[in-house]
This record gives structure tokens, sequence and C-alpha cells, in this order.
């Protein structure tokens, strides 16, 4: 199954879930479509900022030590809580030979904590390294964060996703998934 075929089922499985849970998502989808300024985020042309994130073990990782190895692609993501955001890996995942062949590493970033990393590295297989941008301090520099409503904060509870444990603190800041070459 593609992945716009596997996002679409998720789509279509998410209207038939009750409207305490769908009407804050709606919400948040409505919030963000109407504040975010994409015109505030890293443009096509713009030199990245160097970093360093902590990968999936706690080991820091440096921008220039990726890209020492050639091309650098970044996937941000909202944490391993989001339907979405684990199908989009997996599909990124199924592209690394043809990524890795260009001498093209893949790196995959979200706000979550190493532990929560780890586990989504074995939970969905990854080969590739997945950072931890603990705050979101690099996607606000990139201008790629979005405050989620207070209104999600019980379909996460709900849901049994602990964000303070996962993330490191209660922030709804979400990075906007975004890939960056």
């Amino acid at each position: 199954m593609s992945l716009a075929a596997e996002l679409n089922a998720v789509t279509a499985n998410f209207k038939n879930a009750p409207a305490e849970i769908t009407g804050p998502i709606i919400k948040a989808k409505t919030d963000f479509v109407a504040t975010f300024d994409p015109t505030k985020a890293i443009q096509p042309g713009t030199k990245l900022p160097p970093f360093t994130l902590p990968n999936a073990s706690g080991t820091p990782i440096s921008s220039a030590s990726l890209l020492s190895h050639g091309p650098l692609l970044l996937t941000f993501y909202r944490g391993s809580w989001c339907p979405y955001c684990n199908l989009v890996l997996r599909s990124l995942q199924a592209q690394l030979p043809a990524l890795t062949s260009k001498s093209c590493t893949l790196v995959a970033i979200s706000p979550e904590l190493p532990d929560t990393s780890l586990s989504t590295v074995e939970k969905n297989e990854l080969q590739f390294p997945v950072l931890s941008d603990v705050g979101n301090k690099l996607a606000r520099e990139l201008g790629i964060v979005f405050e989620q409503p207070d209104e999600l904060r019980p379909v996460f509870e709900q849901f049994g996703h602990n964000l303070k444990g996962r993330n490191g603190d209660d922030s709804l800041v979400v990075p906007v998934p975004a890939v960056i070459l």
C-alpha cells in the first residue's frame, strides 16, 4: 500500500472517532492553518544552522559530522504518538537504500527524549538516526514550530500519551512536519 493510501486510511478511520476526540484535533488543525506563517520558516537555499542533538542512545551528534558524509535529509516529526508521523518514518525507512546510494544521510528529529526516540526506532525498525530536539530549540530556530491548543491535552491523556514523560516538559509545542535537504 502506498504512503498516500495509508495516510488516507488513518484519516478515514479518524472520521469514525467520537466528537470529544475529533473536535480538539480539528481545532488544532484550524488553528495551525490560521496562524502558521511559512515565510518565517527556513527557506530553500538557506544554509542550515549548525546543531548538536542527542541520538536515541543519548550520544550527541553534530550536523557537521552528519554533513561530512554528504547531503543531509532531515525529517521533523511531531512525536511517536502521531500515527501519520509513524507512517512517514516507515516510508522513509523503505526509501533508505535509495538515499544511501546517493550518499545522502537521513535523520529524523522530534522533541521527544532519547528514551522515547529509542522506542520509536525499535517499534518502526528504523535504521537511520533519530535525534532529540528537546524543547524544540532547532525547530524554533528553523521557524517550524506550532503550539497546539490546550484542548488537545485531554485527548493525549485519554490515549495514555504522557507528554512530560515523552518530551521532558508539559508543552504542547511540536515541530511542523517538515523535510529539509
